[in-house]
């Protein structure tokens, strides 16, 4: 579904990521974690075609988007990737209906066609009696739960989705997190998120650490344990048993 080989981007003399290579399968819901700086968003980026890697590829449905000029990317994105962001980006003047069915108007559809797409993916969502509201009238769960359906708008393979749930209450966090497994499970997308929650990426189906730009193998409880300042504190403190050198001496017999 997804291939990315030896991708390195740098920005100056700053480089982010340092060839990252890895394989996402169709219908797996995978996040990405790690460190602030660790090149997570940009990879996202490089890999929803928003931005292009100084070297290495990036294949989706057996095309290779690094190839691309740059109007064959817009129309591949379009149809192909749908965009999560940790704001909303929903367009204020516009009511929900008519901001899902922005992606349908940019990819030529008749407004028949995407309104049907629209109201379809509303009702999904448990959102039919906010069609007409506004942003501004709509609560933080409802806007993201909208921001999903655009993406959804022309079904595409892929949503890549960056800090999703991060503006979000911790209940409107879980419906958030399980709408992504109902909307793999009815339509069968190819989920990539990036996160900081370690609750959604303990739920996923697999979970890609990146550190300094690259991937790595997570370090087990046992060492994160162990390396742990408190736990470094607790061994230097401990007080060390003495061995005791003593030894017991018989009495000398007297003649």
């Amino acid at each position: 579904m997804i291939h990315i080989k030896d991708i390195k981007k740098s920005f100056g003399s700053l480089q982010v990521l340092k060839g990252i290579s890895l394989d996402i399968e169709k219908g797996e819901i995978v996040s990405i974690v790690g460190p602030s700086g660790a090149g997570k968003t940009t990879l996202l980026q490089i890999i929803g075609t928003l931005d292009k890697p100084d070297s290495g590829t990036v294949c989706i449905d057996n095309i290779d988007t690094t190839t691309l000029s740059q109007k064959a990317l817009s129309d591949f994105r379009n149809h192909h990737i749908g965009f999560v962001f940790q704001f909303h980006q929903l367009l204020p003047e516009f009511t929900a209906l008519e901001n899902i069915m922005i992606p349908a108007y940019i990819a030529g559809k008749s407004n028949r066609e995407a309104k049907h797409r629209a109201e379809e993916l509303l009702a999904f969502m448990g959102l039919t009696d906010r069609a007409h509201h506004k942003p501004a009238e709509l609560s933080g769960g409802e806007k993201q739960r909208v921001a999903v359906a655009r993406a959804l708008m022309n079904n595409p393979a892929v949503i890549l989705a960056d800090e999703p749930s991060g503006s979000l209450d911790s209940k409107n966090k879980g419906e958030l997190h399980q709408l992504f497994f109902d909307l793999r499970d009815k339509f069968g997308q190819t989920f990539v998120i990036v996160t900081h929650d370690e609750e959604l990426a303990a739920i996923t189906d697999r979970t890609i650490h990146l550190r300094d730009g690259l991937v790595v193998e997570p370090e087990s409880k046992e060492t994160e344990e162990a390396d742990s300042p408190k736990e470094q504190f607790v061994q230097e403190t401990e007080p060390k048993q003495e061995e005791d050198t003593t030894q017991e001496t018989e009495p000398k017999q007297e003649l």
